[in-house]
């Protein structure tokens, strides 16, 4: 969601890299900034073991970086199913019990992300193949229950917000997706209304947020719409649902510009409609995606901070907006390299510092959206 052509972008990339970038200069932390407004500005972290060269708070550089920018934090994927529940009997909690320990002792706020990943390929394997029997929806809603009861009876006074559902639907038709789950629920309408109402009932103080990747780029209406009737029909059937997640894994692909207005008229359009709801926002996984970007670092940094710059105005006018996560703070350990590769091979510069831990344009962007925002109404506690 960019208000300039491709070829206007990157002409003022490059005039930004001839000039080189402003940096704020009153050492405020990047979550400082954001607390003045009544904000929060916060990372995923992964979990290792000490001495890796990951992007873990057992990585003393990586650590440093955390705790001099973030006021809250969200485990990579320690709190998922297929890393919590090796099998439908047991729990493994330990290693995300390690990030919440770590976040707790240099005082950063925690979410949960995810109660329930309602997408067939990121379930257990024995959940795929999991025979619910002759009675599967009273089997079903015993699985589920345990699972969110275990972790939010386990962590509701200590994690500040969950997601609760992530991704359930399907961005190719805006419908639910079907799984395992949802047929033995017989009803996805069911079941996501389920666990909303068990997370509610076992971590009473914590918020509770649907957390979805439908995006402000053309080719995301049906899943914009889909969302949407999901969030309308929450509130008709009166399920606790305080807040909608927007992933914002932007990117810079083709030639936003040639329907940069409509684009922009359609996100705010959606944006409206969910505050109007009575929804709170979040940024939950914040990059931007340089795939197609000339191989100069420097041209590609400050595109990318172009790019994000107009996105975030946007979300930032809306004061239903409290907490912005980036999802990695650091190239060097950024998922997008693995998951989307660049042709050239180089390290994706999507995150606000680059592969050495110097910030970049874009760590100046969030800066300055913070120090503009209007200050937030007092923080609300769940419903």
């Amino acid at each position: 969601m960019t208000r300039l052509t491709r070829r206007e972008m990157l002409a003022a990339a490059a005039a930004c890299a001839a000039a080189g970038p402003a940096f704020a200069t009153d050492g405020s932390s990047l979550n400082a900034l954001a607390k003045a407004k009544g904000m929060r500005f916060g990372s995923c972290v992964a979990w290792s073991a000490p001495g890796a060269d990951a992007g873990s708070f057992a990585n003393p550089t990586y650590a440093a970086l955390l705790e001099r920018e973030c006021g809250i934090l969200v485990p990579e994927n320690e709190f998922k199913w297929q890393r919590l529940r090796p099998d439908p009997v047991r729990f493994d909690v330990s290693r995300f019990a390690d990030i919440l320990d770590y976040a707790e002792a240099k005082d950063m706020a925690m979410r949960g992300h995810t109660l329930l990943w309602h997408k067939a390929q990121y379930f257990p394997k024995w959940l795929n193949s999991y025979d619910f029997g002759p009675k599967p929806r009273a089997r079903a809603e015993t699985l589920l229950t345990d699972h969110i009861r275990t972790l939010c009876r386990r962590y509701g006074d200590r994690v500040r917000s969950f997601d609760v559902v992530n991704e359930t639907i399907d961005e190719k038709t805006g419908l639910q997706r079907e799984t395992s789950l949802s047929k033995a629920f017989g009803d996805a309408d069911a079941m996501v209304d389920f666990a909303f109402h068990t997370a509610r009932e076992h971590a009473p103080k914590a918020e509770l947020v649907y957390n979805d990747y439908m995006s402000c780029e053309p080719g995301n209406e049906k899943h914009r719409a889909g969302v949407l009737k999901l969030l309308e029909g929450f509130r008709k059937r009166g399920v606790p649902v305080d807040a909608l997640g927007v992933q914002s894994h932007i990117g810079v692909y083709g030639d936003p510009g040639q329907t940069a207005a409509r684009q922009e008229a359609e996100w705010r359009s959606f944006l409206d409609q969910v505050v109007a709801m009575g929804y709170k926002l979040l940024i939950t996984e914040f990059d931007v995606n340089d795939r197609d970007l000339p191989s100069d670092a420097k041209v590609r940094d400050a595109a990318v901070a172009a790019y994000a710059d107009a996105y975030l105005s946007i979300l930032f006018d809306y004061p239903q907006l409290e907490d912005v996560l980036v999802w990695g703070m650091c190239d060097k350990y950024g998922w997008l390299n693995g998951f989307s590769p660049r042709a050239d091979g180089s390290i994706k510069r999507a995150t606000p510092y680059d592969a050495t831990f110097r910030p970049k344009p874009l760590r100046e962007v969030f800066a300055r959206r913070f120090a503009a925002a209007a200050a937030r109404p007092a923080r609300r506690a769940a419903r």
